[in-house]
């Protein structure tokens, strides 16, 4: 810390208690009560330099024998009115960055101009702090630090004022533009003192390092109102909005213990925070301080990571902080809630009531504010095509990435007894239906609610269940909830029912390429009489297509026994439900969707003889069963399957 001298005489006070004696070998005749101290000094030193000391002394020396004057106002208390006096009897001391606020309020105090003596304490502390202090910047940073005990007088004289702009000019401009040394901290040029050295010669300036987040740690130091101040001194100097927003996330991890305890091992600042140096601020100090905070963020999507957020309305809810500033940074959530994770929405339930494990209110809040926000820019609306163009297909990936989010928070959630139904469903509910290209994770939540709840009737189970699209469940999932007992009957069916509408385009498609693969061997045969040349690429194109070939005729024959299976699942379904109208329904349902598929390909199926006698076998049971079907029967699956 850079510092200058002043006088010249030997320190001649010493300290007994909690006084203080000047020992010049003459009798003292003044005493100077300042704040817990007293000092025993002499009236000439002191009124030879200071306006208000000459009247308190002419005042009290007329009216006591005994000269006592007390300064329980002076800036800085004892401790700076000790330095006043040794400046008065001009005995060494120095001048610093630590002390020349206290200093030169104190003088402003005392009215120690240059009426009483030139080269008087105002004048001194001031050179000092224009010429040295405000040209550095861990001088000014320290300065201003020391403002908070003399605040109003500080800002009386502007030098809180003149620190900041100072400090926000210095953190708004690349250090290399100011000259300065940017070295790694701990450099082989750092002076024992923490300066830099250039040219053998100590700067008063830190290390820095070249990134725009050089003084986040430096500014963790100054008080709220303060940082407040010079956040918003260099907001109006155009200083980027994710710069101020990574100044404000690195302030409140410092001060806000709540933040710290989910971070992963790495992530934790280069420094051990303040709230661990020091007493811990108290839950109210916290209060404002998060409040604050979330006052100075910009309502801007990206500035700060989402984990962040999450921290911060975790501890708030903690702290019963004002429900606007919850409601804040819900929306702030919700704008990027694309780039959450699930153990971010996992936020444990805090309120008295304690109605659930974890705060399913709260994740629905944000959801309905990441729609609203996503209707209003229209960046995940469904296309829409006109004459074959696509107009306005903008990127679906976040409403997905979102969806896919809240269905495994469902999952999360849904082993929770106190979890109600309307809860659970209005959650799922909300997202939309184009958002999930596969409903298996929808799927998986309803399966462990219904496991977790055993007790829902009927109607309920019906209910939750029509959440999703059978249409839209893989053929994993499809297998999965066909045996699931826990599934109301009517949903079951329908499962199956478009499971085998699944199997029938299946077996369609590899009928297409069959075909095509006939048509593509007879091109190849004119191709290769009629080009010798070509014969190496032709028979290059014969093992793929045999290959091709191979596998869709295994795929073939996987699709029959597995239409098989479901067949004899909708068999053993009616019966173990009871109900015999149930397995007329399923063979009914099991026979035309097989007539079907056979008939549609009757015509492919008699060029592929030797290669699908399974299909001609459902063609003979589709000729059987015809004789025995009748409208009614038609008509009763039909109603079964759409309901």
């Amino acid at each position: 810390m850079t510092c200058v001298k002043l006088g010249s005489k030997a320190d001649a006070f010493q300290r007994q208690g909690q006084a203080w004696f000047c020992t010049t070998g003459l009798p003292s005749d003044i005493v100077v009560e300042a704040g817990e101290m007293s000092f025993h000094l002499h009236k000439f030193p002191l009124l030879s330099r200071s306006g208000v000391l000459e009247k308190m002394i002419a005042e009290a020396s007329e009216s006591e024998e005994e000269c006592v004057i007390s300064l329980s106002d002076i800036p800085g208390g004892a401790k700076t009115f000790e330095l006043v006096a040794k400046f008065c009897y001009g005995v060494k001391l120095e001048l610093t960055a630590s002390n020349v606020v206290y200093l030169w309020c104190a003088a402003e105090r005392l009215e120690m101009n240059e009426e009483y003596g030139e080269g008087n304490l105002i004048s001194q502390a001031e050179t000092f702090f224009n010429q040295v202090v405000l040209h550095s910047w861990k001088d000014s940073l320290r300065a201003l630090q020391t403002c908070d005990d003399v605040l109003a007088h500080a800002e009386e004289l502007h030098i809180v004022k003149r620190c900041i702009e100072s400090l926000a000019a210095k953190a708004s401009t690349d250090p290399n533009l100011f000259g300065w040394p940017v070295l790694e901290r701990g450099g082989p040029l750092q002076s024992p003192g923490g300066s830099v050295l250039w040219n053998g010669i100590s700067t008063g300036a830190r290390p820095k390092h070249s990134s725009s987040d050089w003084w986040y740690e430096d500014v963790t130091n100054l008080s709220l109102p303060l940082y407040k101040t010079l956040i918003a001194v260099m907001e109006s100097r155009g200083i980027r909005q994710e710069i101020i927003a990574g100044s404000l996330a690195f302030y409140a991890k410092t001060y806000l213990p709540g933040l710290n305890r989910r971070q992963v091992s790495g992530e934790s600042s280069s420094r051990p925070s303040q709230v661990a140096m020091g007493s811990p601020l108290s839950e109210y100090d916290q209060k404002i301080l998060l409040e604050e905070v979330d006052g100075l963020l910009p309502m801007q999507k990206g500035l700060v990571q989402t984990k962040f957020l999450f921290g911060l309305l975790r501890t708030a809810m903690i702290l019963r902080v004002s429900p606007s500033c919850i409601s804040n940074l819900e929306k702030r959530i919700g704008m990027q809630l694309d780039q959450a994770t699930l153990e971010g929405l996992l936020m444990p339930n805090f309120s008295y009531s304690m109605e659930t494990l974890y705060n399913v209110d709260c994740v629905q809040r944000i959801l309905d504010h990441f729609l609203a926000m996503d209707q209003v820019t229209g960046c995940a609306s469904p296309c829409s095509i006109d004459d074959g163009q696509l107009i306005g297909s903008p990127s679906l990936t976040p409403i997905t990435m979102v969806a896919k989010l809240i269905d495994g928070y469902l999952a999360e959630v849904a082993p929770d007894i106190n979890l109600k139904l309307p809860k659970f469903q209005a959650l799922a509910a909300a997202v939309p239906e184009y958002a999930r290209p596969l409903d298996d994770g929808l799927y998986r939540a309803i399966d462990i609610y219904l496991k977790s709840h055993p007790w829902l009737v009927e109607s309920e189970r019906e209910q939750l269940c029509r959440l999703m699209d059978c249409q839209k469940l893989s053929l994993e999932a499809c297998t999965h909830a066909a045996q699931n007992e826990r599934l109301p009957i009517r949903i079951i069916v329908q499962v199956l029912f478009f499971e085998q509408l699944q199997l029938r385009t299946s077996i369609a498609g590899c009928f297409l390429v069959s075909d095509n693969l006939d048509g593509s061997r007879q091109l190849r045969s004119g191709f290769v009489g009629s080009t010798e040349g070509g014969w190496a690429s032709a028979v290059k194109e014969n093992q793929v297509l045999k290959v091709g070939m191979d596998n869709m005729r295994m795929r073939v024959s996987e699709l029959e026994k597995e239409c098989s299976n479901m067949r004899q699942e909708i068999e053993k379904l009616g019966r173990t439900k009871g109900s015999s109208a149930w397995g007329t329904v399923s063979k009914k349902l099991g026979f035309k969707l097989k007539s079907q598929m056979c008939s549609a390909q009757e015509g492919s199926v008699s060029n592929q003889n030797n290669a699908n006698n399974n299909v001609e076998k459902l063609k003979e049971r589709h000729v059987k069963h015809k004789k025995g079907s009748s409208i009614s029967d038609k008509a009763s699956v039909s109603s079964i399957v759409h309901s």
